[in-house]
C-alpha cells in the first residue's frame, strides 16, 4: 500500500472570530506535485503554515513519512524535511548564493567553510538543473534565479517536502517554464512539492494532484486529469465567474497624459527610471509589463507626485504638472492605487469609514461649521461600499478587518469616486483570488468605458493581454517598447521584459510615443 509522505487528518485552527481550518484532511505523496487552491480566506496559508511549523493546530494529527509529529516551530519542521518558500523571498542581497544557503544552518561554527558550501551548492544546482553560480551575489541575479536560491536553501537543509507560496507571481513566462522544469525534476527524484497558486492554467500545466479549499474546509481532492479549469473554478467559488472581455475599438484617440524623457531616482540613490516617454489616451488601458524592480513603481509614484523627477516633463491635458504636489495633481484628476494597499493606500488602524474619505475629508460638504459631519461621511462611504460591493460587517471597524479583495475594492472605490482623468494602479490584483480579481477587472473596465485613461502595472501576462489596449514594456528603468496588444504576443513581451528584442519586435513599428 502506498503511504503518503504527508498526511494531515482532522486539522482545525481558529483565530478570534474566524475558523480558518475545519476538520481538514490533506495527503501528499512522494514524487508528486500537489496544487492547493482556494479563494483568499479559504484557509490555504493557515494550513500550510501549520505544516511548516509556524502555527499549532487546535485539533488534528500530522504524519510525516508515516510518523506522527508535533511541529513546534519552522526549525523543527525543517528537521523532519518540510520547508516553505514564501512569495516574498528571504535573501540577503549583498551575500553570495552560498552564504545565503548556509545562513541559519546549525552546526556551521563561527567560520564558514566556503569551499565546502560552494561545492555542495554547485552539486545541488547541477543535480536539479538550476544553473546557479554559488559565488554570485544575490543582487546580481534575476528574480527567477533568486527563487532557485531559495529552493537550494531548502534542499541544502535536507528537505524533501517543499511548499511554494505563489511562486510564479513575479516571473516571466520563460522563468516560469524554467521553474516548472526544476519542480518536475525534483518530483521525479522523489521530492513532494506543494504548490499554492491561484493561476488555474499553471495548475493544469504542472500539478499531478489538486486539493481545493473553500471557507476553511476541503471541497474536493482529485487527480489533475480528472478536473477541468471550469470544475476548479466552481469548486473554489461555488458560483459562476464570467471573465472580463475587453472591447478594444476606442471611439476617441485623445492624448490626456504625456510623459517625456523622464528620469527618476530610486530609494537607493540609483537611476530607477531613465529617459522614459509615454502617451496615454482617454478611454484606454495601458499596462506596464516588466519583471518587478525594473522601475515600474518609481514611474507610477513620479506620475502621482509621490516621488520627485530629476529630468523630463509630465503633462496632463496640455498642462505641465511636473512640479505640482500630490494634492494639486489630485485636484486636476490624477488618482492612484498604490502597490502597498495596506499602509500606503489605506491606514490599517483607521476605520473603514475614515479610510473611505481620506481623499476628500477636506470637502466642505463633510463639515457642519468647523466640525466634521460624521453622518454625511458615513452616508457617503456606505454608498461607496454598496455600489462597489465591498463585503464588511460595519464601516466603523478597522479597515484591516477586510479581506484582500475587499480592501482593493474599497481603495478603487475611493479613488474612482473622485472622477479621475487618469487612474494609476500598481498590481491591483496581486494576491487576490479569482473572484476578487474578476471584480477588480470589471471595475477597471467600467472606468475605462467612462473615458478615464488608465495606467496599470500588472505581473501576470495572461491578465495583461486580457485588459490592455497597449502594452509598455520596462526593462532596467527604460521603456523599450510600446505595442498594441493585438500586434504582439506573450513570447514577444516576455523577451522584451528580459531586455531581449525578438525578430518580431525588430521588424515591427514600435515607436515609443
Amino acid at each position: 500500500m502506498r503511504v503518503p509522505i504527508i498526511e494531515m487528518t482532522g486539522i482545525s485552527k481558529s483565530f478570534p472570530g474566524v475558523i480558518a481550518n475545519e476538520d481538514i484532511t490533506f495527503k501528499v505523496y512522494g514524487g508528486e506535485i500537489h496544487a492547493l487552491l482556494g479563494e483568499n480566506g479559504a484557509g490555504k496559508s493557515t494550513l500550510m503554515s501549520i505544516l511548516a511549523g509556524l502555527y499549532q493546530p487546535d485539533a488534528g494529527i500530522i504524519k510525516v513519512k508515516g510518523q506522527t509529529v508535533k511541529l513546534r516551530s519552522p526549525r523543527h519542521a525543517l528537521g523532519v524535511g518540510v520547508g516553505m518558500i514564501y512569495q516574498h523571498l528571504r535573501l540577503v542581497d549583498n551575500f553570495t548564493v552560498a552564504e545565503n544557503i548556509a545562513l541559519g544552518v546549525s552546526g556551521q561554527g563561527f567560520f564558514l567553510n566556503r569551499v565546502e558550501i560552494e561545492a555542495a551548492s554547485q552539486n545541488l544546482s547541477d543535480q536539479f538543473g538550476m544553473d546557479i553560480n554559488p559565488r554570485a551575489k544575490v543582487n546580481q541575479l534575476s528574480l527567477g534565479e533568486q527563487q532557485r536560491v531559495e529552493i537550494l536553501k531548502m534542499l541544502y537543509r535536507g528537505c524533501d517536502i517543499l511548499i511554494l507560496d505563489e511562486p510564479t507571481t513575479v516571473l516571466t513566462p520563460r522563468e516560469t517554464r524554467d521553474l516548472f522544469k526544476v519542480l518536475r525534476l525534483m518530483a521525479q527524484q522523489g521530492k513532494a512539492i506543494i504548490l499554492i497558486t491561484h493561476k488555474l492554467n499553471e495548475v493544469k500545466a504542472i500539478a499531478d494532484s489538486i486539493t481545493v479549499l473553500r471557507r476553511g474546509r476541503v471541497v474536493g481532492s482529485a487527480s489533475n486529469q480528472d478536473l477541468t479549469e471550469q470544475d476548479l473554478t466552481r469548486m473554489m467559488v461555488d458560483r459562476e465567474i464570467i471573465p472580463v472581455k475587453t472591447d478594444r475599438h476606442r471611439k476617441v484617440r485623445e492624448a490626456v497624459l504625456e510623459i517625456k524623457n523622464l528620469d527618476v531616482t530610486g530609494d537607493q540613490g540609483h537611476r530607477a527610471v531613465q529617459n522614459a516617454s509615454l502617451t496615454i489616451e482617454r478611454g484606454e488601458i495601458m499596462v506596464i509589463a516588466g519583471v518587478a524592480g525594473n522601475g515600474q513603481r518609481e514611474l507610477i509614484e513620479a506620475i502621482g507626485g509621490l516621488r520627485p523627477i530629476e529630468a523630463g516633463q509630465i503633462t496632463l491635458a496640455a498642462e505641465d504638472i511636473s512640479a505640482l504636489d500630490v494634492r494639486a495633481r489630485l485636484r486636476r484628476g490624477i488618482n492612484m492605487v498604490p502597490e502597498n494597499r495596506l499602509g500606503m493606500g489605506l491606514v490599517p488602524n483607521l476605520s473603514i469609514m475614515e479610510n473611505g474619505i481620506l481623499r476628500n475629508y477636506h470637502n466642505k460638504d463633510f463639515y457642519r461649521g468647523i466640525f466634521f459631519d460624521y453622518k454625511r461621511m458615513r452616508d457617503y462611504v456606505n454608498k461607496l461600499v454598496e455600489k462597489y460591493n465591498v463585503q464588511l460587517a460595519d464601516i466603523n471597524h478597522p479597515v484591516n478587518y477586510l479581506s484582500g479583495g475587499n480592501l482593493q475594492k474599497l481603495l478603487l472605490a475611493r479613488e474612482i469616486s473622485q472622477a479621475p482623468q487618469v487612474l494609476l494602479a500598481s498590481y491591483p490584483v496581486r494576491g487576490l483570488d479569482i473572484a476578487s480579481a474578476e471584480a477588480v477587472f470589471t471595475i477597471l473596465q467600467e472606468e475605462r468605458e467612462k473615458g478615464t485613461a488608465i495606467l496599470l502595472v500588472l505581473e501576470d501576462l495572461e491578465d495583461v493581454f486580457r485588459l490592455a489596449d497597449r502594452i509598455a514594456v520596462m526593462f532596467n528603468g527604460q521603456i523599450n517598447a510600446v505595442l498594441d496588444v493585438e500586434d504582439t504576443d506573450v513570447e514577444e513581451i516576455g523577451f522584451l521584459m528580459l531586455g531581449m528584442a525578438g525578430e518580431k519586435v525588430n521588424g515591427a513599428e514600435n515607436q515609443v510615443n
